[in-house]
């Protein structure tokens, strides 16, 4: 009698928003945006990487959904980086309160954004 082969159980690897993997450089690169761009974003407090211990930006896969965000409406809306601040921190109570948002805004999504 031959026994029945057990099917190779798969890991998840699905890594969490929050985990800081990007440098600058791949974040910039997958923005196609210049390093110095998300350095002034970081100044501004509109996106905070975290630090390694040698003091170096590793961005997680929930600062680049915001870095897109901030993108688009700066980009497709016109809104400048004071604007932006306000915009999300708007358009998430808007979300935590179950309202929708203006029909010019309803591509922008911050359901899963830390604003």
């Amino acid at each position: 009698m031959a026994t029945a082969v057990q099917p190779e159980t798969r890991r998840d690897v699905s890594i969490s928003l929050d985990k800081p993997i990007y440098t600058i450089s791949v974040a910039s690169e997958i923005l196609e945006t210049h390093p110095r761009t998300l350095m002034m974003y970081e100044h501004l407090g509109l996106v905070v990487p975290k630090r390694t211990s040698t003091n170096r930006r590793r961005f997680s896969q929930r600062d680049v959904m915001k870095l897109q965000t901030i993108q688009k409406l700066t980009r497709h809306h016109s809104v400048n980086l004071a604007g932006v601040r306000y915009i999300l921190k708007l358009l998430k109570l808007l979300h935590e309160n179950r309202i929708a948002p203006p029909v010019e805004l309803k591509d922008i999504d911050v359901s899963r954004l830390e604003v």
